[in-house]
């Protein structure tokens, strides 16, 4: 059976409201969330960045809902700490928690002052750090010498079944690679031919677990004030790979975007008033093979959005 999430972003919400938000999120009837973790905004007008892992705590402990959170270690975070952190969350409340691991983005790596090393570097970096986190998952003593240093760690607290350590791709390409170690994959929405092509790709190279996808909306009573909200909060996200990992502060987003048009918000998130085009959409992304679904209100008021979703969409793309 399909599971339809919602996505909290750090980046935008205060952590309290943010709280709110998912225990909204369960009592109108989604069936799972998922967080960013970022240490800085994509731009001054989103205006937030808690640290996830403390929030995380509390959300679980708030909702009965399952969480995810997508995480890059190897910089900004020490691998066996990643480790610490995922077992942590997974003893508390088993079957309820999975990391994604990803390459990162030097605006919230470049903080530590060390050198942003080139994408092929951080893909070995990041495959370093989950052999790492596994073997400490599963009570292995680690150490470890390579672009990652580990000295002798043990984790002491540690769930009963490891739980999911999913790969997070943006290209066909990390798809394919992911599939030689991640427990399942998860990326954003795209145009639909790319996105067949990296399910394609993960699963003809054998890649195993769910599919999770998410997706970037905006929704309000009106299309133009779902354009505004689209525009004013994710006109700095519009921009590929490598510019999107490598500027390092919300201000170089925001310089870049000065002249990004709503039109071009349009092309990667979806902007409508329609309810049931948002159903449409989403049901299509379940045919493609996705098996679970987060949605990412791009606005920074999540109630409107929450209760309309829960009466008119999760209803009409579940029957």
């Amino acid at each position: 059976m399909s599971v339809i999430g919602v996505h909290a972003s750090h980046e935008q919400v205060h952590p309290r409201a943010l709280l709110d938000a998912v225990r909204l999120a369960q009592d109108v009837g989604f069936d799972a969330a998922m967080s960013s973790d970022h240490f800085s905004p994509w731009s001054a007008n989103q205006g937030q960045s808690a640290l996830a892992w403390s929030w995380l705590g509390a959300a679980l402990q708030a909702t009965d809902l399952p969480f995810g959170v997508v995480n890059a270690p190897g910089q900004r975070y020490h691998p066996a700490i990643v480790a610490q952190g995922i077992g942590t969350l997974a003893a508390m409340y088993p079957g309820r928690f999975w990391a994604a691991l990803g390459t990162g983005e030097a605006s919230n790596e470049h903080i530590t002052g060390d050198p942003w090393p080139r994408k092929e570097v951080r893909s070995r970096r990041l495959r370093e750090c989950v052999e790492v986190i596994r073997a400490l998952l599963d009570g292995e003593e680690v150490s470890h010498d390579g672009l990652v240093t580990v000295d002798r760690a043990r984790l002491w607290t540690r769930p009963d079944t490891r739980p999911d350590l999913v790969g997070a791709a943006v290209s066909v390409e990390t798809a394919r690679w992911c599939a030689e170690w991640a427990d399942g994959l998860i990326t954003v929405n795209a145009p639909e031919e790319h996105l067949r092509r990296m399910v394609d790709a993960y699963r003809d190279a054998g890649g195993r677990g769910p599919l999770r996808l998410q997706v970037h909306l905006s929704w309000a009573p009106s299309r133009d004030e779902a354009e505004r909200l689209a525009h004013e909060q994710w006109r700095t996200n519009v921009f590929p790979p490598p510019v999107c990992w490598d500027l390092e502060t919300a201000e170089h987003f925001d310089a870049i975007a000065a002249g990004v048009t709503p039109e071009r918000v349009a092309e990667v998130v979806h902007v409508s008033a329609d309810l049931s085009r948002h159903a449409d959409l989403l049901r299509g992304y379940l045919d493609l093979g996705f098996e679970e679904l987060y949605l990412h209100h791009v606005g920074r008021e999540q109630e409107p959005f929450l209760r309309a979703f829960g009466e008119h969409v999760l209803p009409a793309v579940r029957s």
